[in-house]
């Protein structure tokens, strides 16, 4: 395998554990609160501190990649998975909630350092590279959602949990070997197209300023309807179609399942010279079916589930592929990358909680589905400006 094929391999191990520690909890969260005598309050930090650090700690985690460059700084991202989940499977309220920061701090580092890794060694590739990133994220995120449960059945909580730092653990062991060989960024005083390639001012400069604008409204409307819509989709369901907890959650499932989908199929379509406007604004489309669906005819959920979730791991790819692709250099792609993901999971660390107010103050899920609607209508004005032949 070439270098750079085992630098990929490497890059999607690490990919594989950027969401899978925080989507095996929720299966299990009620176990976990029996057990540690949660209330609801800290149940819920244990589920949104994660988020909450994506937006506050990627600031910093910008400036660590650049200090220490993104080999050391994914070392530092996967090292920090491992010990988070060690640390949160302990059996104490404390360290359940220490443990569930580190992880959070962990994650941001990599989701800052793993698009400087594409931008930098996979620029010719940055569509496919990218896409294959977000499809590995959902992969993780399937795999701990279906077998977490199954797992604390046989083992407990605790290990079921603690039991996914195994993953980690093979990443930082082969990112470590692969990066390795990664040749060290050039220096500031290399010439043109090597300094552009590797290095470069981090300043944006007014297209790329104004491109990662429009982005960081478009990823605030995708993020928080993503995390409201995962964490408040299997109650609309139960509402609108009067389905228990089992059936709500599986028929839930296919929003996270088809992100795969989605991530793999925006990239192939990009390769065959679709223009990329076309491709947002059928992404747009079909994430918009699902809020609109369930307002308009929720016994076709499945349908509106499925190309939602397609959608979303479409969209995720489009957004970071545009920042990889038109960043007149590494540093800038780094900078843009940092802004979007900060601004964008601020909102999203607020969006399940003001999608379940309006529930509460309504009563129903009208509103907030209309609200959602709204969100990525937002978003989509904001992908079809991004876009725009010529920008």
């Amino acid at each position: 395998m070439p270098p750079s094929g085992f630098l990929l391999v490497a890059l999607l191990l690490v990919a594989l554990n950027l969401r899978a520690p925080l989507t095996s909890l929720p299966p299990v969260v009620g176990q976990v609160s029996a057990a540690l005598g949660l209330t609801p309050a800290q149940a819920g930090l244990l589920t949104s501190v994660p988020v909450l650090c994506f937006a506050l700690l990627t600031p910093p985690a910008s400036a660590l990649v650049a200090r220490l460059g993104p080999e050391r700084a994914v070392l530092i991202a996967v090292a920090g998975v491992v010990a988070g989940q060690a640390v949160r499977s302990a059996g104490t309220v404390p360290a359940a909630l220490a443990g569930t920061a580190l992880l959070g701090a962990g994650i941001t580092i990599g989701n800052v350092a793993v698009p400087v890794v594409i931008a930098r060694d996979f620029l010719s590739r940055s569509a496919a590279v990218t896409g294959a990133y977000s499809a590995t994220m959902n992969v993780g995120s399937a795999l701990t959602t279906t077998l977490t449960v199954p797992l604390a059945a046989q083992w407990g909580w605790q290990w079921a949990l603690a039991g996914w730092g195994v993953l980690a653990v093979v990443a930082l062991v082969v990112w470590g070997r692969a990066s390795r060989g990664v040749a060290p960024p050039a220096t500031a005083a290399a010439p043109g197209p090597a300094r552009a390639a590797h290095g470069g001012s981090a300043r944006l400069g007014r297209p790329m300023a104004l491109l990662t604008a429009l982005l960081c409204v478009a990823f605030a409307g995708q993020a928080s309807s993503y995390y409201a819509m995962t964490a408040w989709l299997p109650e609309i369901l139960h509402a609108r179609l009067g389905l228990g907890a089992g059936a709500a959650g599986s028929l839930a499932a296919p929003f996270q399942l088809c992100a795969v989908a989605g991530s793999l199929g925006v990239p192939l379509t990009l390769s065959r010279r679709v223009p990329v406007r076309w491709v947002s604004l059928a992404v747009t489309g079909m994430w918009l079916a699902l809020p609109a669906g369930m307002l308009l005819a929720p016994a076709a959920a499945l349908a509106w589930i499925a190309l939602a979730g397609v959608a979303q791991g479409g969209n995720f790819t489009v957004i970071f592929t545009l920042i990889a692709q038109r960043a007149p250099s590494v540093a800038a792609a780094r900078r843009a990358s940092a802004v979007v993901q900060t601004l964008g999971y601020a909102c999203a660390a607020a969006a399940p909680t003001v999608l379940g107010a309006m529930h509460a103050t309504t009563g129903g899920w009208t509103m907030p589905l209309v609200g959602v609607l709204a969100l990525l209508g937002i978003m989509g004005g904001a992908m079809a400006v991004a876009t725009r032949p010529g920008r």
